[in-house]
């Protein structure tokens, strides 16, 4: 029987399956993907809290689509994407190096181009994401908007997992245990 961790999100109850990580923790595994009928619910609730925000920053790639809809409830034309790898339209952007995160166990860097540096410039710049567990990917993506020179304004998720809750610098909708 498969294990199952459920978790109410702002009215809507989620079935999460539990997976194990290969450093022997299990985590109530959450994914947007395929699903447009929770990204809409998640991305309009985080709109509310993001709606004093200039500018949107997500990583690639579950929090695409969650800040595409938070942009669009925001009537935002567009956000940035903090890139995981280096694409040929990134030449003449930056990048800044961050811990591992729950998911990856290595380090990783984050790009970004120069249109999303220019974006972001002098700007109160709300994150979006999923999920904060480590604080890694969060911390990779609050150096990105330093670094481009804009202004960390909120980080928002959809769920705080773990002792992620108890961090005073973020909002969430939801929290869930590591298992």
């Amino acid at each position: 029987m498969n294990k199952v961790h459920t978790v109410n999100i702002k009215g809507v109850d989620v079935d999460l399956p539990v997976l194990p990580l290969p450093s022997g923790i299990n985590i109530a595994f959450f994914n947007l993907h395929g699903n447009p009928v929770l990204t809409e619910h998640c991305g309009k609730e985080l709109a509310l809290l993001a709606k004093d925000a200039e500018v949107l920053i997500t990583a690639e790639s579950k929090g695409l689509q969650l800040t595409h809809v938070v942009a669009r409830e925001l009537n935002m034309p567009l956000y940035a994407v903090a890139r995981k790898a280096k694409k040929l339209y990134l030449q003449d952007g930056i990048s800044v190096e961050y811990g591992a995160s729950i998911t990856t166990g290595k380090a990783q860097e984050f790009f970004l181009s120069k249109h999303d540096v220019d974006l972001i410039k002098g700007k109160k710049v709300a994150i979006i994401d999923d999920v904060i567990s480590t604080g890694e990917s969060v911390g990779g993506l609050t150096a990105l908007v330093e670094k481009a020179g804009g202004i960390v304004y909120k980080k928002l998720f959809v769920l705080a997992e773990g002792d992620s809750k108890d961090r005073p610098d973020v909002e969430y909708l939801a929290t869930i245990p590591l298992l």
